[in-house]
């Protein structure tokens, strides 16, 4: 769930995967301006710890109209359509949430319905359980119904890059059928509820097999449950958008939708004393 800092495997001499760094270089007033332009989406990418700097690039690159923040305090979190949650390690990212306080936000944030992409270490934190973590256990966002088990594909040196049929989602932004999955210490998941739907799935290679004989053939390594995406690999480290363009064109209509309920709702004045949150239900049940 992490990846080298320095190339290897990543492929990129300018890797953060494990750097940790702390402190607010994008300012809360500078996404407040970016937020007032009604054509463009604010994507916030959780910048605690991992590859955060590669999944901004990623989504500056992806095409007009996608601001990227580096988000390090809750705070930040209001001006943001959608988060991305990096790769990185996801322990140290968990305690570091906790130590800069933004382990409720994120939750909230996530509740609330707007857009979540976690990769790799992201996918562990969205999780709602996760298996063979350290000592002490593994704090968690939670929200995305599934169960992954951390570090499946086994240590750093056993990390690898595959070809993977391209889910329809990812199809429409381009012509190639398969994009390019790189794991590193990467997280598989094991068990899918009800709800949540399959991206992408993995067929462990013969190695794997037998160094896993307990395993199944094949795992899941990407899922979308409603405005909840997360994958086991890390597109950021790749020069494949796709993956990128979709989350941002999905938090970019996750944000109209949610203008246009508050339009409507706006339009339909009720009582206070009726109780009704008018986001939860159309105006025709509202009593006036």
């Amino acid at each position: 769930e992490g990846c080298e800092p320095s190339g290897g495997i990543c492929g990129s001499p300018s890797s953060t995967c494990g750097n940790t760094r702390v402190g607010a270089s994008d300012s809360i007033g500078t996404m407040a301006m970016a937020q007032k332009d009604a054509n463009q989406v604010v994507v916030g990418v959780l910048a605690l710890q991992g590859s955060f700097a590669e999944h901004a690039s990623s989504l500056k690159r992806s095409g007009e109209g996608v601001q990227a923040v580096e988000v390090r305090v809750a705070a930040q979190l209001e001006h943001c359509d959608a988060l991305v949650i990096p790769g990185g390690e996801s322990t140290t990212m968990a305690r570091l949430a906790e130590r800069e306080g933004m382990a409720k936000a994120l939750r909230e944030f996530a509740a609330a319905g707007k857009p979540v992409w976690g990769t790799c270490a992201g996918l562990i934190m969205l999780s709602d359980k996760a298996e063979c973590t350290k000592q002490g256990g593994q704090a968690l966002i939670g929200g995305l119904h599934v169960s992954v088990i951390r570090n499946f594909f086994g240590a750093q040196v056993e990390s690898f890059e595959t070809k993977l049929p391209a889910p329809a989602c990812i199809r429409v932004q381009g012509d190639d059928d398969h994009f390019r999955a790189v794991f590193i210490r990467a997280p598989a998941i094991a068990d899918v509820s009800e709800g949540v739907e399959v991206l992408a799935e993995y067929h462990l290679s013969d190695v794997q097999r037998q160094r896993k004989p307990d395993a199944p053939s094949k795992v899941a390594v990407a899922v979308r449950q409603g405005h909840l995406w997360a994958t086991a690999f890390h597109p950021e480290l790749t020069s494949d958008l796709r993956w990128h363009k979709a989350f941002a064109d999905m938090a970019r209509e996750v944000r109209a939708a949610r203008a246009a309920a508050e339009s409507q709702s706006a339009s339909c004045p009720v009582h206070e004393s009726n109780g009704y949150n008018r986001m939860e239900l159309p105006c025709r049940y509202f009593v006036v």
